[in-house]
C-alpha cells in the first residue's frame, strides 16, 4: 500500500479539520498555570498601585484580576470535557478563547503604559515590565498552535509597554524599548518554528493513522484469513476473517498468544483436527514456505481450508487461510459433469472408455459383450411432445436398463438416444443375445410421460470381446452391427460380423468420393420435360442430379442423397444445383421454366431467400422462370416460418410447387394454408388407374387444386391410355413421364426445347412423338 503526498511547507499546507482541532486543543491543556499567572499579575498590579499611590493603576489591577479569573474558569470548564474536541466545536471555542486572551493582553499593556508614563518609581517600572514580558513569553509557549494569537498578544501587551518606554525619554528606557522589540521579534520566530514542528508532527501522526486505518480496513476485508507470528512465535496480527473462519473468540485478537494457543483455540472450536493442528504448529515453528489443506465437518457439509505459510525476512511467519470449499465442490461438480451424463446420471462416453479400457487391459479379462443401443421413434416423441417430455422418457429408459442389468454390468449414455451396455463375464454369445432380447422387449413396452402413452423401440448392435480388443474397436464394431440392425427393420439386434466392416469401408469411400465430387463439380444435371397438355409444348424442365463415378459408373440419386444428408452436405449440393439449373435455363426459350427440388434441410436454412436471390442474380434468370419443388415434409416443420418464406418467395416472383402429393399425409390443408401455385400428383395415383376408385381420387384432387387456382401436374405418365384418362376432364394442366421423355443431359434438352417451341401445333401427339 503506498500513499502519495505533495510536499508543502506548513504555512502553505491547508490544515485538515482534525489537525485544526488538535491545535486549538493544545492551547487549553492546563488551567492551573493560567490561574497562577493571573494571580501573580494581579498581585504585581496591586503592589504597583500601593507603592506609587497612583490612582489610575487601581482600575487596571481590578481588570487584570477579573479577566484572569474568568479565563482560568473558562480553561477549567474546558478540561472537564469528556469528549474529543471536534472541528466544529474548535471553530466555536477559538473566538471566545481569543477574545479573553486579547482582553487580558490589552489590560496588561495598558497597565504597563500607565505605570511607565504616570510614575517614576523604578520598582513599579520593574514589576510591570517583568510581569508583562513573562506573560508574553508564557503566552507564546501556550499558544504556539495558533501563531496569530501569539502575534496579537505581543502587539497588545508589549506594544504599549515598548511605546511607553520610548516616550519616557530616558536613554536607558529607550534602549530597553529597542531591545524588547528585538526580543519580541525573536519570540515570534521561535513561536512560528514551534508551530511548524507541531504541525509536522500532527501531519505525520495523521498519515500514520490513515495508513494504519487503511491497512486495518484492507486486512479485515480481504477474502482470506490472515495471522502473523513474530520471530518468537507470538501472535502479532490477526484479521477478523481468520477469527470468523476458525470460530475463535474476539479476545484472542491482539492478545499476543503463541501459535500453539491459537491452534488450540481452533481445535476447541472444531475447525481443526488434532493431526492438522500438529502440522500447523510445526510449519509455523519451521518458518518455511509450505501449503497444506485441512478438512473438517460442520455436520451438514465438509469444509476445506487451504493454508499458506510464508516466512518473513526478520523472522516470523505469515499464515494465509482460504476457504476453498466452494471451489472444491465446483471442481468436483465439473469433474462429475465431465464424466457423467447430467440428465440420467449415467457415465458418459469418456468415463465409459476409461472404465472399459481398464477392464479390457486386465490380464484375466473374461468374455464380455458390448451392446450399442439406439432408441427407435425417439425423435418423433421429442418433436411431438417436446424436449422436456423427451428428457423424462430418457430417464425412464435409464431406469428400465438398470433393472435389467447385473451389478457387474456397466451402462452409459453416449448422448441423444444412444446407450451402451458392457456385459461382463458371460459364457457365450447366447448370453448377450438373451440380454439384447430382454432390452428390446422391455424398452418397447409403453411409457406414460406427462399423461401421454408413448411407445418406442430399440435396435441393438453387439460386439464380443476377444484377445487384444480395444474399447475403440469394440465401439466401432458394435456401431456397425447397430447400423445393420436398423437396416433390417429396427426393433431387433445384430451381432457384428467381419463383412460389416467392408460395408462401412465402402460407405466411407463413398463419402470421400462425394466430397471430392462436390469440390470439383463432378456432378451433372439432367432435365426431364413437363408438357403443357393444352399447347403440347414443353413448359418446364425439372433438374435432376446425376453422378457418373469414374469406377462405379452411374450412381443412383437414391444412393447419393441419403449419404449426402448424413454427411451434412445436402445444403451445399442443393446450392450448386440451384445455381447450375438457373444458368442452364437462361439458354432455353423464354416461356420455359426450370424446376429445382429443395430438400427439407435446404429449405429450412435461415438464408434460403439469400441463396435464391443470389442464384437468380448471378444467372440473370427472371424469378418467374424458377420453380422450387418442396415436399410435404418441408411443410411439417416450423409452420409459421415456412409460411413466411413461401410468401416471400412468391412475392419475389418465384413459383412454388408441392412435389409428390399423395405419398405422405396428403393433407388438403396444405393446399389451403400455403401459397402454392402448382401441385404434382405422385405416380402412385396411376397404379390401377383403369379401375374407378383410383381414377376418381386423382380427378378429385386435380379438380380441387384447379378450383383453388393451382396448376396440376401428374408424374409418371408412361402410356397413351394413362394420358387420355388424366386429360379427359381438362383439370390436369401438365404431364411428366417417360411417355414424353426420360431425364436427359443439358445438351439434349436444348434440342428437345428447340423442336418443341419451333413447331406451332395444338396437337399433343406430334409433340410427344418428337420428344420420344
Amino acid at each position: 500500500m503506498q500513499l502519495l503526498h505533495r510536499k508543502k511547507s506548513p504555512d502553505e499546507e491547508t490544515l485538515s479539520p482534525s489537525i485544526y482541532a488538535a491545535l486549538v486543543d493544545s492551547m487549553c491543556q492546563n488551567s492551573w498555570p493560567m490561574l497562577f499567572g493571573a494571580i501573580c499579575a494581579a498581585a504585581a498590579a496591586l503592589m504597583t498601585a500601593l507603592k506609587t499611590g497612583y490612582a489610575p493603576i487601581w482600575p487596571c489591577a481590578v481588570l487584570i484580576i477579573t479577566i484572569g479569573i474568568a479565563r482560568a474558569i473558562q480553561m477549567r470548564k474546558y478540561e472537564k470535557r469528556t469528549t474529543v474536541l471536534s472541528p466544529e466545536q474548535a471553530a466555536d471555542f477559538e473566538p471566545r478563547y481569543m477574545l479573553g486572551a486579547m482582553l487580558y493582553a490589552g489590560v496588561l499593556g495598558l497597565w504597563c503604559a500607565i505605570v511607565l508614563l504616570g510614575t517614576d518609581d523604578p520598582i513599579a517600572h520593574m514589576l510591570c515590565t517583568t510581569v508583562t514580558i513573562a506573560y508574553t513569553g508564557g503566552g507564546a509557549a501556550r499558544n504556539y498552535g495558533r501563531p496569530r494569537i501569539v502575534q496579537l498578544h505581543i502587539l497588545l501587551s508589549c506594544g504599549p509597554m515598548s511605546l511607553a518606554l520610548a516616550v519616557h525619554g530616558d536613554l536607558y528606557h529607550i534602549g530597553l524599548a529597542g531591545l524588547l522589540v528585538l526580543f519580541f521579534l525573536g519570540l515570534k520566530d521561535i513561536n512560528l518554528s514551534l508551530h511548524s514542528i507541531f504541525v509536522k508532527a500532527l501531519l505525520a501522526n495523521e498519515r500514520e493513522a490513515s495508513i494504519a486505518a487503511q491497512f486495518d480496513t484492507a486486512l479485515n476485508n480481504m477474502p482470506h484469513g490472515l495471522c502473523m507470528f513474530d520471530a518468537n512465535g507470538c501472535l502479532a496480527v490477526m484479521n477478523y476473517r481468520f477469527h470468523y473462519m476458525m470460530g475463535l473468540k474476539t479476545d484472542l485478537i491482539g492478545s499476543g498468544a503463541s501459535a500453539a494457543e491459537v491452534v488450540a483455540a481452533c481445535l476447541k472450536a472444531g475447525t481443526l483436527t488434532a493431526a492438522n493442528a500438529d502440522t500447523i504448529i510445526a510449519q509455523t515453528a519451521r518458518q518455511q514456505q509450505a501449503e497444506i489443506v485441512t478438512l473438517y465437518s460442520t455436520g451438514t457439509e465438509e469444509r476445506a481450508l487451504a493454508w499458506t505459510f510464508e516466512p518473513m525476512a526478520d523472522g516470523g511467519t505469515v499464515v494465509l487461510v482460504e476457504d476453498i470449499t466452494a471451489r472444491r465442490n465446483a471442481e468436483a461438480k465439473i469433474g462429475h459433469m465431465a464424466r457423467f451424463d447430467e440428465l440420467t446420471g449415467l457415465p458418459n462416453r469418456v468415463h465409459f472408455r476409461d472404465e472399459i479400457g481398464q477392464m479390457l487391459n486386465s490380464s484375466r479379462a473374461p468374455l464380455s459383450a458390448l451392446l450399442f443401443i439406439d432408441l427407435d421413434q425417439f425423435k418423433q416423441v421429442n418433436d411431438t411432445l417436446g424436449h422436456p417430455s423427451g428428457d423424462k422418457l430418457l430417464c425412464a429408459v435409464t431406469a428400465r436398463l438398470r433393472r435389467l442389468l447385473r451389478p457387474e454390468d456397466f451402462v452409459a449414455r453416449f448422448g441423444g438416444d444412444e446407450f451402451v451396455v458392457f456385459q461382463r463375464g458371460i459364457q457365450s454369445t447366447e448370453d448377450a443375445a438373451s440380454l439384447a432380447r430382454r432390452i428390446v422387449d422391455r424398452l418397447s413396452e409403453r411409457y406414460e410421460i406427462d399423461h401421454h402413452l408413448v411407445e418406442i423401440g430399440a435396435s441393438i448392435g453387439i460386439a464380443m470381446t476377444s484377445a487384444e480388443t480395444s474399447v475403440d474397436i469394440l465401439l466401432k464394431n458394435a456401431d456397425m452391427a447397430l447400423y445393420r440392425a436398423k437396416a433390417d427393420g429396427r426393433g431387433t439386434f445384430c451381432f457384428f460380423r467381419e463383412e460389416m466392416a467392408h460395408t462401412v469401408e465402402t460407405r466411407r469411400v463413398l463419402e470421400l468420393d462425394l466430397r471430392h465430387a462436390l469440390a470439383h463439380e463432378e456432378f451433372e444435371l439432367y432435365y426431364q420435360p413437363l408438357v403443357n397438355l393444352k399447347s403440347g409444348r414443353i413448359s418446364t424442365c425439372e433438374a435432376l442430379l446425376r453422378w457418373n463415378h469414374p469406377t462405379r459408373g452411374a450412381v443412383s440419386p437414391a444412393e447419393i442423397i441419403p449419404v449426402v444428408e448424413d454427411m451434412g452436405l445436402v445444403v451445399d449440393l442443393g446450392r450448386w444445383i440451384l445455381r447450375k439449373a438457373c444458368m442452364e435455363c437462361m439458354k432455353w426459350p423464354d416461356p420455359v421454366s426450370v424446376a429445382v427440388n429443395f430438400s427439407p434441410q435446404q429449405f429450412h436454412q435461415r438464408d434460403v431467400m439469400t441463396e435464391v436471390r443470389y442464384a437468380l442474380e448471378v444467372s440473370g434468370l427472371p424469378a418467374h422462370r424458377l420453380e422450387i419443388e418442396i415436399t410435404e415434409s418441408s411443410l411439417l416443420r416450423n409452420t409459421q416460418w415456412t409460411l413466411d418464406v413461401l410468401t416471400q418467395l412468391r412475392e419475389a416472383g418465384v413459383r412454388i410447387s408441392l412435389d409428390d402429393f399423395g405419398t405422405g399425409y396428403s393433407s388438403l390443408s396444405y393446399l389451403h394454408n400455403f401459397p402454392l401455385q402448382k401441385v404434382k400428383i405422385d405416380r402412385s395415383f396411376l397404379e390401377d388407374i383403369g379401375s374407378q376408385r383410383p381414377l376418381t381420387l386423382l380427378r378429385g384432387v386435380a379438380r380441387l387444386s384447379a378450383d383453388l387456382g393451382m396448376s396440376v401436374v401428374v408424374e409418371g405418365i408412361e402410356t397413351n391410355e394413362q394420358l387420355e384418362l388424366i386429360s379427359a376432364e381438362g383439370t390436369v394442366t401438365e404431364a411428366q413421364g417417360f411417355l414424353f421423355s426420360r431425364p436427359v443431359p443439358a445438351a439434349r434438352v436444348r434440342e428437345l426445347l428447340k423442336a418443341s417451341h419451333g413447331t406451332v401445333s395444338k396437337d399433343v401427339i406430334p409433340i410427344r412423338q418428337t420428344l420420344r
